[in-house]
């Protein structure tokens, strides 16, 4: 088949002059994004997608219904209580949305649909409900819908009884909504209209227009945002202010929403604290003097600093990444040797314990725990052999029950495959954990293709949990593969700040040395590697395309952040101001040099690529659709090999990719495609 080459748009040079550089971009006008000229190659781009994949689009079509397949269509959660409410979640088959009900605790009654997301999003192209919160009533339900793609959301107002929604709608807000007491009173946080930055914070009252709603809180500070909650005694309103190295909250009785919020304590350069409200006490998670973080408390009558008292000692080791508290006791949610853990602390003076679990490598959380006066903690855990798993836990007889595990359908085995951790070294004598999955029969003697997974930013750790949809890749022959680099936070704080500002290339070169780990131990070999992470992760794999081209034979960027340098000079563009703690500010000249020397649009030299597909949104506020379009044109300029170099935009999506369940299996089963093609491995399941 004879395929019709997609012309690289035309190059009108775009001057930047800083600090004595000279930067000149071809291609800074497909930010245009009303321009028909844009949408037109975006499009083109979308054609040769499809042009290229013609000969793999009915496997690509089987892949959607057996990645549907494993999936139970129609599905509940596992309910939980919230005052005389169970709470939970349906989906149904052929239908793409979930659905939200409830049903009365201790009386028979009948299921309670209180948001049926498929009615909202009929003949939308795109639909994500952010805000899904019931009035501590039981008879108020306030959501946010978002039918774009950018985070815009619209608030509405359902009457439960009624099942009607109010006429009060609120334009422009973000999915933060929350309650006062009063069931008559709704906080919500609004976007700077330029930039996106969550900035202001309002108050609502039912049955009044919105347009005169009260204004309580601005953030005028452009490294800032701020969001709006509640605390689990439900007492008060918090409002948080945070960005990357700072936060502050202030906080209001929920019982008299129209006072003045009163500052818990003072923003502090470098401080971050966490607060939340207990039996009289105010609860402090805090890295004063406590790189890990460590917990505090305080008499809610007297939150003053000078009388925070220690609850949980700073360690070394263990970071501490957040707690929940009940009557009795305190759980610690904490990551030590790169695994989350949960600690049951008796608030009395019986020994504390840890959960434990068999597997080598998982993740364990807190799940929804409403109820405090309780001795049982639902949590979840999941590897990347055993699906995801929600457990009831008596922390005074230490056992757990099994609730549910999602239901993997098709015949899934999870003794058929096998997780290990792993450790690669890199350039300056770091251990960097890998975590992996394989079919028990998949040889280990360098003949399987391996998709490396990676990420390493704002200090997110990327858990090695089940995914389904992945069983298609292994049940082909593939190991798949986290790299848990520097940026990330498996191995504490200081992991994180060795992965940022100007030891950001950390990520970049453990990142190689995983690669590099995964060959020399015979899982894969570089004709059979293959590499793939998302935004920032975007950014991972384009900086190391850069750095080794050869050491990858095909490479998946999802939504990726590639010009760095000039989405980091546009304070204009959303998250910007906002992460020059994490990036660094190059209206500094010593952190423009160092952005300069990595930011991928910057540095792209005509040497052979791996194959290449990139995905984006045309809606994406977060990393903006030209980024990544720009990137593939420049390429597109100076390639001189039949590599696959391909850019799939979603016209009707945004950072999160395609909303609704078979948009989603789409998505994933496009890239699967491209990897399995790639690697010879089109064929039947094991």
């Amino acid at each position: 088949m004879t395929r019709k080459k997609v012309s690289c748009p035309p190059a009108r040079a775009w001057k930047f002059e800083l600090h004595g550089d000279t930067r000149v971009d071809d291609y800074y006008w497909l930010r245009e994004r009303e321009n028909p000229e844009v949408i037109s190659y975006l499009q083109e781009e979308n054609e040769h997608v499809r042009d290229v994949m013609a000969g793999t689009a009915e496997f690509e079509e089987c892949l959607v219904e057996e990645i549907k397949s494993r999936i139970k269509q129609t599905d509940i959660s596992v309910p939980y209580r919230d005052g005389p409410y169970r709470y939970y979640r349906r989906t149904e088959d052929d239908k793409d949305y979930k659905i939200y009900c409830r049903q009365p605790v201790g009386v028979s009654g009948e299921e309670q649909v209180i948001l049926d997301v498929n009615e909202i999003a009929e003949s939308a192209a795109f639909c994500d409900v952010g805000a899904c919160s019931v009035s501590p009533s039981g008879s108020l339900l306030a959501y946010a819908v978002d039918k774009v793609g950018r985070r815009e959301y619209i608030a509405r107002f359902r009457d439960l009884v009624s099942g009607v929604d109010l006429k009060d709608v609120v334009t422009d807000v973000t999915s933060n909504l929350v309650w006062a007491s009063d069931s008559e009173t709704v906080f919500y946080a609004r976007h700077d209209p330029i930039t996106l930055r969550p900035n202001r914070i309002y108050r609502h009252r039912l049955g009044t227009d919105p347009e005169t709603d009260v204004l309580v809180y601005e953030e005028t500070d452009d490294t800032f945002s701020c969001a709006v909650g509640r605390s689990r005694s439900k007492q008060f309103i918090f409002i948080a202010s945070y960005q990357t190295l700072t936060s502050e909250y202030r906080y209001l009785d929920a019982k008299t929403p129209e006072g003045l919020f009163t500052v818990f304590l003072s923003r502090e350069r470098g401080h971050e604290y966490e607060l939340d409200h207990f039996q009289n006490r105010f609860f402090v998670r805090t890295n004063q003097e406590a790189t890990n973080f460590r917990l505090m408390a305080t008499d809610d009558s007297h939150p003053e600093r000078d009388n925070w008292q220690n609850v949980i000692d700073h360690r070394d080791d263990v970071l501490l990444e957040g707690f929940e508290t009940f009557r009795d006791y305190l759980v610690l949610e904490e990551r030590c040797h790169g695994l989350s853990q949960l600690r049951v602390k008796p608030w009395n003076d019986e020994p504390e314990h840890q959960i434990r679990f068999d597997e080598s490598a998982y993740e364990v959380y807190v799940e929804m725990n409403r109820e405090p006066d309780t001795n049982i903690l639902r949590f979840g855990f999941s590897s990347m052999a055993t699906p995801t798993s929600i457990y009831d836990y008596d922390m005074l007889k230490r056992t757990r029950v099994l609730l549910k595990q999602d239901e993997v359908l098709g015949g899934f085995d999870s003794t058929n495959y096998e997780t290990e951790r792993i450790f690669a070294t890199t350039v300056d004598g770091v251990r960097v954990p890998v975590s992996l999955v394989r079919r028990r029969d998949t040889r280990i003697d360098g003949t399987a293709p391996l998709l490396l997974y990676g990420y390493g930013s704002y200090g997110i750790s990327m858990d090695p949990t089940f995914r389904s949809s992945r069983l298609s890749l292994l049940d082909r022959g593939f190991i798949f593969a986290i790299a848990h680099i520097r940026g990330g936070q498996e191995l504490g704080r200081r992991w994180y700040d060795d992965g940022k500002l100007f030891k950001k290339k950390n990520s970049f070169t453990d990142f190689v040395a995983c690669a590099e780990c995964v060959v020399d131990q015979g899982f894969t070999s570089p004709e059979r590697l293959f590499a793939m992470g998302g935004s920032a992760g975007g950014l991972l794999m384009a900086a190391v395309i850069n750095m080794r081209p050869e050491l990858f034979h095909g490479v998946v960027a999802q939504v990726p952040f590639v010009d760095v340098l000039t989405t980091m000079l546009d304070e204009d563009i959303p998250l910007t101001t906002g992460e020059y703690d994490e990036w660094g500010n190059p209206n500094d000249p010593e952190y423009y040099r160092y952005i300069r020397s990595y930011s991928p649009y910057d540095n792209m030299e005509p040497v052979t690529w791996p194959h290449l597909l990139v995905m984006t949104g045309l809606h994406d506020s977060q990393v903006q659709y030209w980024e990544p379009a720009k990137w593939v044109a420049k390429r597109r300029a100076m390639v001189t090999d039949d590599r696959r170099l391909l850019l799939k935009t979603n016209m009707d999506a945004g950072h999160g990719g395609a909303s609704g369940r078979t948009n989603q299996y789409r998505e994933v089963a496009l890239q699967y495609t491209f990897l399995l093609d790639l690697a010879g491995r089109l064929g039947p399941l094991k």
